[in-house]
């Protein structure tokens, strides 16, 4: 058992660190004055300025193992170096949700048209896409819920429903949706979905709102969508219909290692932040750091970041032996245990700051809201519990007595 980055995981993480205290530190003030300046959904110029960099150092589109030549595994440790700046060190190195979900579902399941229309822009960071499943008036933690149609009509496929918490609908870079839907309502339950692309001009779509998260508008914006008649060819499809579900559920493996490292990135940050904060401010005439309580929360969160760094390097090792299905019950521990400890942490670091913590003088707030609704994305924790404990209900003991 080896717990030493790889080589070329080694070397990428080194670049990555270097790519971040050089340019996209520096960038998050630039960052959010051009977007103040511009608007909340704008595109700040120094993103592209960044995009370039990442390019010219070869950081640029990791996540996807035969571009990169990284296993999951190997790319875990710099998605958990991009978490120390989630807004704008992944898009950067084009490494953001959701469109590197998207970019994993066009690889495997478009055709060689879709894949030239979609798929090369995305690669090459021109456009951005969103991923339409969740829906208002079902629960989404149960896929097989959603009620948007998709009808055939002659050579068309004609959608009617609504979608919300749809990321990424904000930008107007964002050209291209995967909408899933029911094309055959009494096909076996995990048949009846089908997933098309439907272009962001596409007649009858519309932008109904842009959804905060307690309170924050994120810059791609969370948003409800409207579709009412919409007509797409049926060469639109993405793999066969009825393979909706198939779709999701090997887009979304990968997909948690990344915001689980992220998570734990984060993480990290708010510890380093905690520990600077302890170290200088005093109180009752000795620093932070001096009092127990203080020293405990510093002691938890490393514990609990550790730990849960293993679990995800675990999970991203059965994922590039066995893929997505080998790594079941693990994909849904890190869902659960990595967006907790980063809640965890972060809270702790809020504590220690006081009400500067609170506010936006520190990245907490905002780190606190995202990791937050990390627990609910991608499927709530009470789901993935119920996915872990179904596994562990099969696993036969060695011995019980």
């Amino acid at each position: 058992m080896d717990f030493a980055l790889s080589p070329k995981a080694q070397e990428a993480s080194e670049n990555m660190w270097e790519f971040m205290r050089e340019h996209v530190f520096p960038a998050e003030p630039v960052w959010a004055a051009q977007l103040a300046e511009h608007g909340e959904h704008s595109t700040p110029a120094v993103l592209e300025d960044l995009k370039a960099e990442a390019r010219r150092r070869g950081l640029w589109n990791l996540f996807l193992p035969k571009l990169s030549g990284l296993s999951n595994l190997e790319y875990a440790a710099v998605a958990e170096i991009s978490g120390w700046s989630p807004v704008i060190a992944p898009e950067a190195i084009n490494c953001q949700a959701p469109d590197t979900g998207n970019m994993e579902t066009l690889e495997l399941f478009a055709t060689e048209e879709q894949r030239k229309r979609w798929l090369e822009p995305l690669l090459e960071g021109r456009i951005r896409s969103a991923f339409a499943m969740t829906e208002p008036d079902v629960a989404s933690s149960d896929a097989t819920n959603i009620t948007t149609s998709i009808t055939r009509d002659g050579d068309d496929y004609v959608i009617n429903g609504r979608k919300w918490w749809i990321t990424g609908v904000a930008d107007e870079r964002c050209e291209i949706f995967i909408v899933m839907g029911k094309t055959d309502p009494d096909a076996p339950t995990h048949r009846q979905q089908s997933m098309v692309l439907v272009p962001r001009d596409t007649p009858g779509v519309t932008i109904e709102r842009h959804l905060p998260v307690f309170g924050y508008q994120d810059q791609h914006g969370h948003s409800q969508i409207l579709f009412e008649d919409v007509r797409v060819p049926m060469s639109n499809l993405l793999a066969s219909e009825g393979d909706g579900f198939m779709i999701a559920q090997a887009r979304l493996g990968p997909g948690r290692i990344h915001h689980a490292m992220r998570a734990i990135g984060m993480a990290e940050r708010a510890l380093a932040l905690m520990v600077d904060r302890a170290s200088n401010r005093v109180a009752f005439g000795q620093p932070l750091a001096e009092f127990a309580n203080v020293q405990d929360a510093i002691a938890n969160s490393r514990i609990e970041i550790d730990q849960a760094r293993l679990l995800v390097y675990k999970a991203a090792w059965l994922i590039d032996q066995h893929g997505a299905k080998g790594a079941k019950s693990e994909i849904s521990q890190i869902k659960v245990s990595a967006p907790a400890v980063a809640v965890a942490v972060i809270d702790r670091a809020i504590e220690i700051f006081g009400a500067m913590g609170v506010s936006d003088d520190t990245v907490l707030a905002g780190f606190y809201a995202w990791a937050r609704v990390l627990r609910i994305v991608d499927g709530p924790d009470a789901v993935h519990r119920r996915t872990i404990a179904r596994q562990e209900l099969k696993r036969t003991a060695p011995y019980v007595g």
